[in-house]
């Protein structure tokens, strides 16, 4: 019998997604382990495997479809022998299951009419339906919905609606070869209402970043604890590694950062107490540092995880760092490669940033901020020196360390750092 394809959950935080592509189209035969879809997560963007045999027979949102709940239908598999009213079937039992879904969702991203063969009908006075995609287009374009005739069901307005408007040279707004000025008033944000503007959407990782970090704030009390750290051996070993690079297979080159990775990890585990997470009513340690590093993406940031950061050599690191790094800014990360870090750091130093306090980023009950080398008077046996000075800055939850941990963690820190051979041990 037909056979429902739902959203999945791909992240423990993810309510909905978008469905970035599709890999399969209506018509095609589909065997169980085939990729059929790219969906974009809060995180990143995955592909989703085929668990059933059969034919693709309807896809419910198209790609580019935004704001897809989890366990929605986005798609039937038909098997042998399966007809129209089988498909039907599947569709109607899942129009049933979201029938508790909010007015306002079901106007942005309804469930497609069960009969294929539905009249078209317009709008309701007051609403403007459009395909998720159309919406996106016209913002981007600069278009105003209302002015546009839908041709889809129910008189939608769907992609090829906004592309038939802007063919239209009489059509389309003079502003849309230039930037986007949005002249609705700005009341609700309690700026004048003359002022131009452009509302940007925000992407899934970024409402997760808006919706984790303010409840970091709000529920977290963070303490602060800052050190200054001489970088000159650390630049002197960093120059000499890379220097024993071999050629082409396994050649390596370590970055300030991947040599920071590595004195965290080393410092969690001579101070334990900073290795924690709070849990209400008690206080989780962990066995080993896994160490969540801060990458900016387009759509935001990600931390992607080192596990077990401290048994690792820096060539080891340096390679693993890289390969996150890149499927972070391509969004192929999967759920393994950024949940369950136990520390976090976020290095702003390639920016030039000298000192910054970073939000922690929970579960783990700590992160380091990294600001930039610099060359920097020193005092060294009551005279004046030149050193590349370092300012770091640990930022942690007071429920479960307190600031005599804070103070020997980052100690610790220090040393590795200034003593890099250290690390090598």
């Amino acid at each position: 019998m037909a056979q429902p394809i739902l959203m999945p959950a791909l992240s423990p935080t993810m309510e909905e997604g978008t469905i970035a592509n599709w890999i399969k189209k209506e018509g095609d035969t589909i065997q169980s382990g085939d990729i059929i879809a790219e969906i974009e997560t809060d995180k990143a963007t995955m592909e989703v495997e085929a668990v059933d045999e059969g034919i693709l027979a309807k896809i419910i949102f198209p790609a580019g479809s935004e704001n897809v709940k989890v366990n929605t239908l986005i798609a039937v598999i038909a098997e042998e022998g399966d007809n129209d009213s089988d498909i039907e079937a599947v569709m109607q039992s899942a129009q049933a299951k979201l029938s508790g879904i909010a007015t306002e969702k079901k106007e942005e991203t309804p469930l497609i009419s069960v009969s294929p063969n539905m009249e078209k009908e317009p709008p309701s006075e007051g609403r403007i339906f459009a395909s998720p995609l159309a919406r996106r287009i016209a913002l981007n374009e600069g278009l105003d919905l209302s002015n546009i005739s839908g041709s889809g069901p129910r008189g939608r307005i769907v992609k090829r609606d906004i592309e038939a408007t802007l063919s239209a040279p009489q059509k389309v707004s003079s502003s849309v070869t230039e930037m986007k000025m949005n002249k609705k008033p700005q009341a609700d944000l309690g700026l004048p209402n003359d002022l131009p503007f452009e509302d940007i959407p925000n992407s899934g990782i970024r409402k997760t970043i808006a919706s984790r970090l303010l409840q970091s704030k709000q529920e977290i009390p963070h303490y602060y604890v800052s050190i200054d750290c001489e970088i000159d051996n650390l630049l002197e070993l960093r120059k000499t590694l890379n220097a024993q690079s071999p050629e082409g297979e396994g050649a390596f080159k370590i970055s300030v950062n991947d040599m920071i990775i590595k004195a965290v990890a080393l410092a969690l585990k001579k101070v334990p107490e900073m290795n924690v997470a709070w849990g209400g009513d008690f206080i989780r340690r962990f066995g080993q540092a896994d160490i969540a590093v801060a990458v900016a993406t387009e759509g935001g940031l990600i931390t992607p995880i080192i596990r077990q950061a401290d048994t690792k050599g820096l060539a080891s690191i340096s390679t693993e760092m890289k390969g996150l790094a890149t499927r972070a800014r391509n969004g192929k990360l999967t759920p393994y490669d950024y949940q369950g870090g136990t520390f976090t750091i976020s290095n702003l130093g390639m920016f030039g940033t000298k000192q910054f306090q970073a939000i922690v980023n929970p579960p783990s009950a700590g992160i380091l901020a990294i600001g930039a080398g610099e060359k920097r008077p020193v005092v060294r046996s009551n005279a004046l020196a030149i050193a590349t000075v370092m300012t770091v800055t640990l930022s942690a939850d007071h429920r479960s360390t307190d600031g005599a941990v804070g103070a020997l963690f980052i100690k610790a820190f220090k040393k590795y750092i200034e003593t890099p051979l250290a690390m090598m041990l």
